[in-house]
């Protein structure tokens, strides 16, 4: 009987597994039998494969992804740094340091700041009441550089309206200090200079602000040492200012060319109702250009010429300017060197005034005689006896 072939177990294992690593590809061709022909699927599988393409991994595209992302942010910044320095090189009014300040209206963290730089003491009553609408530093003793220190620090305030700042010894400098600060504020509408000696710098620095300050209404400037050089300064800012409703410039030294210019400067101004001109040494022509100026006026409503030295000629004119004038109120004329003489000239001008409603005059009418009391009963108005 002859014995069976026996099936080779390599061969199995080859179909099954696949060849193994470095063995010969002959022996699948001796298998085949040497025929030419093969099956579709040998047909298939002796196709050429297509070339092999390795598809990215995970890892790789996260890789790539973050590469493009930094290189955007980096031009961003790039583009970013650029508009930054282009904006700087721009020319702007607003100050990125100034933009970056806290707003400060009273002006407190200001004037403690100049304070120190000017190597002054701060004023308690002046920063506790920064915020009031009236604000009185009167018999402070700030001197030149204490105003400015305060001065400065109210360029930007807009509480304060009254501002009383007598008897501090600013002298010409600290007055200019304040003018300044007049120019730049336009809340304040009331100031009372009085008693700080402001002479001829002073007094040309506040005229130069009432050629321009349209707010202020209320000035006294008593006590000031004026003469007739600063009166020139202060005459060329009424003939302008037609804001300023009340003035005073008692207690000065203003002379006969001091009253010339004044009394131009009354005829001219068309704002003011309320002028005191008391306590100076207007006399002779001086007086007559300021009664010229009054009968001229046909805006004043008060004046005080008392304690000037007027005189007969003075009352005269006087007289002469009340028989034009229709809008004067009040007029005091006490202790101006009067004689009976005068005071006849003045009642005849009294006489056809329809206006005024107070006239304080000098005792002297006591002794005029009853020609004067006559004449006293048929006005409209009363009369104050100044002792």
């Amino acid at each position: 009987m002859p014995k069976l072939p026996l099936s080779p177990v390599p061969e199995q294992e080859n179909d099954v597994g696949g060849p193994r690593p470095g063995s010969s590809s002959s022996f699948d061709v001796s298998q085949s039998g040497g025929s030419s022909s093969s099956s579709p699927d040998s047909a298939v599988g002796e196709k050429a494969s297509p070339p092999y393409i390795a598809e990215p991994q995970e890892g790789e595209n996260c890789h790539e992804e973050k590469a493009e992302d930094d290189l955007e942010e980096e031009e961003c910044e790039k583009e970013a740094k650029e508009d930054v320095e282009s904006e700087e090189d721009w020319d702007t009014d607003l100050e990125t340091e100034d933009s970056r300040k806290v707003y400060d209206p009273t002006g407190k963290a200001k004037y403690l700041e100049i304070c120190q730089t000017c190597g002054v003491t701060p004023v308690s009553y002046f920063i506790r009441h920064m915020n009031d609408s009236e604000l009185s530093l009167m018999h402070h003793g700030l001197g030149p550089k204490g105003a400015k220190a305060v001065a400065l620090s109210l360029a930007s305030n807009i509480s304060v309206v009254k501002l009383n700042l007598s008897d501090n010894w600013l002298n010409g400098d600290g007055t200019a200090v304040v003018a300044e600060m007049l120019r730049e504020n336009c809340y304040i509408s009331d100031v009372d200079l009085s008693e700080n000696r402001l002479g001829k710098k002073g007094a040309k620095a506040l005229s130069a602000v009432l050629h321009e300050n349209t707010t202020l209404v209320t000035l006294k400037l008593s006590g000031n040492e004026l003469n007739d050089q600063a009166a020139k300064y202060l005459a060329d800012a009424l003939l302008t200012n037609n804001k300023l409703e009340s003035l005073d410039l008692s207690h000065n030294a203003f002379g006969e060319s001091a009253g010339e210019v004044l009394g131009t400067a009354i005829a001219e101004n068309a704002g003011m109702k309320e002028l005191n001109l008391s306590w100076n040494c207007f006399r002779g022509q001086g007086a007559v250009a300021v009664a010229k100026g009054l009968g001229a006026n046909i805006f004043l409503r008060v004046l005080d010429l008392s304690y000037n030295g007027f005189g007969n000629k003075g009352a005269a004119a006087l007289g002469e300017a009340l028989k034009i004038n229709n809008v004067l109120e009040e007029l005091n004329v006490g202790n101006n060197r009067i004689s009976l003489e005068g005071a006849l000239c003045l009642a005849l001008g009294l006489k056809e005034n329809k206006t005024l409603r107070c006239l304080s005059v000098s005792s002297f009418l006591e002794r005029a005689g009853s020609g004067c009391f006559g004449i006293k009963k048929q006005m409209h108005f009363s009369v104050v006896i100044c002792r």
